[in-house]
C-alpha cells in the first residue's frame, strides 16, 4: 500500500515559551540523517494541512522531510499575529521576542532533527502568500537563524528595505539595525513570483495607501521589493545574494508555486 511509502505525521510542539503548536509533517520511510528540511509556512487560512499535503509528493519525490507548523487564529490572531511575527498587541504594545512567532522557528528545528535523528545542520525555508509575509520578515527579524535558503512565494506586501517608510510597511521606526539590514541582503533569498498573479481586486490583497504605493498587485508589488533591495545593497556596497524568479502560468496558487520553489530550496537551479 502507498502508506508503507511515506509517513504524513502531526504532533504538538510545545519547546519554546509562546503556545504549543500543531506540526504536520511529510517524511519519506528510511529518510537518511543527513536529507534537507524544508519548513512551509502557511498562508492566511492556516490552512497547515493542506499545505502539507500540496507539499507530500514532492517531499518523496525529491527524499526530504517537509514541516508545516500550524499558527491558529485562536493563538496568533491577524496578520500582526501571524505574518508580523506578533511583534505587538492588539494594542500596539512590544510583546517579549521570545513569544514572536517567529521565535517558534529555531527551537522547532532542534526538536525536529531530535525528533527523527536527523543531522541536517540548515533548514531551508518557503512560504506562500500569508506565509512569504512571514518569511521574508523572518529574515531581518531572527537574523542567526540557521537557514540554508529562503523562497518566499507571492507576498502580498512588504516590510520594504527603506528607512524612510514607517514599520511595517518599511524599516521606519522598526527594531531593525543597519547590520540586520545587511546580513539579510548576503541571505541566498529567491523572490518567486507567480507571473499571473496580477489581480489588483483580490479578496485577500491589502489595499491601504501604504500597500498600493509598493504596486497594484502581488506581482508588482515583488517586482519592486525586489528591486528595492538590490538599490539598497548597490547604494551600501554590502553583499547581495538575492535573485528573483517567475513562475510562467501561476497566479496566487501554491500548488502551482511549490514545485517551482523547489529547485531554489534544495539548490538545484543550477
Amino acid at each position: 500500500a502507498a502508506s508503507d511509502v511515506y509517513k504524513r505525521q502531526r504532533y504538538t510542539f510545545d519547546g519554546w515559551q509562546g503556545p504549543a503548536l500543531r506540526v504536520h509533517v511529510s517524511r519519506p520511510v528510511g529518510l537518511a540523517a543527513d536529507r534537507p528540511i524544508v519548513f512551509v509556512m502557511h498562508g492566511t487560512n492556516r490552512n497547515a494541512d493542506e499545505y502539507r499535503d500540496q507539499w507530500h509528493e514532492l517531499a518523496i519525490e525529491h527524499d526530504f522531510l517537509v514541516v508545516v507548523p500550524e499558527f491558529p487564529k485562536s493563538d496568533f490572531p491577524g496578520a500582526a499575529g501571524y505574518n508580523l511575527g506578533y511583534q505587538y498587541d492588539g494594542a500596539g504594545n512590544p510583546r517579549p521576542q521570545a513569544l514572536w512567532s517567529y521565535s517558534a522557528i529555531e527551537p522547532l528545528f532542534d526538536d525536529i532533527r531530535k525528533r527523527f535523528g536527523l543531522t541536517t545542520q540548515r533548514y531551508a525555508l518557503y512560504g506562500h502568500s500569508a506565509g512569504a509575509q512571514f518569511v521574508h520578515r523572518y529574515l531581518f527579524h531572527v537574523p542567526g537563524a540557521r537557514v540554508s535558503r529562503i523562497v518566499p512565494a507571492n507576498a502580498g506586501w512588504y516590510m520594504m528595505p527603506d528607512y524612510s517608510s514607517a514599520y511595517p510597511y518599511g524599516l521606519g521606526g522598526s527594531n531593525i539595525t543597519p547590520e540586520q539590514l545587511a546580513s539579510a541582503m548576503a541571505l541566498p533569498v529567491t523572490v518567486l513570483l507567480g507571473e499571473q498573479d496580477i489581480d489588483p481586486q483580490h479578496a485577500n490583497l491589502r489595499r491601504t495607501p501604504e500597500a498600493m504605493a509598493q504596486g497594484a498587485y502581488r506581482l508588482e508589488r515583488g517586482q519592486n521589493f525586489f528591486a528595492a533591495a538590490r538599490e539598497l545593497a548597490e547604494r551600501q556596497a554590502v553583499p547581495f545574494n538575492w535573485q528573483m524568479g517567475l513562475v510562467p502560468g501561476s497566479g496566487h496558487d501554491n500548488r502551482l508555486m511549490a514545485p517551482a520553489a523547489l529547485p531554489y530550496l534544495l539548490g538545484l537551479e543550477r
